[in-house]
């Protein structure tokens, strides 16, 4: 899911850009901040890197399927239609 140290690290960033009083009330804001980022990022529908590049490497494998079934279809189609007007004149 999400990365623990990229929740502490945004955590931090945002602690740090803080005015001064608020800082001030020191390591409790942020841990308050990184349980709110967790908590709200959580409800986002994000997926992993991994998760994305297993989807993207079965979404490439599935498009180069089709395109070789739609040539396979295209050159069944031709034969079709080439076998058709023998077919017309067998039925004359």
């Amino acid at each position: 899911m999400l990365d623990p140290k990229k929740i502490e690290q945004i955590a931090r960033q945002i602690h740090s850009a803080m005015p001064k009083g608020v800082k001030e009330f020191g390591d409790d804001v942020e841990k308050k901040l990184r349980t709110i980022l967790q908590s709200q990022l959580s409800k986002l529908d994000l997926v992993s890197r991994e998760e994305f590049d297993i989807q993207t490497q079965v979404l490439l494998r599935t498009r180069e399927k089709l395109v070789s079934m739609e040539q396979r279809l295209s050159e069944l189609e031709a034969r079709l239609e080439s076998q058709q007007p023998s077919a017309e004149k067998k039925a004359e």
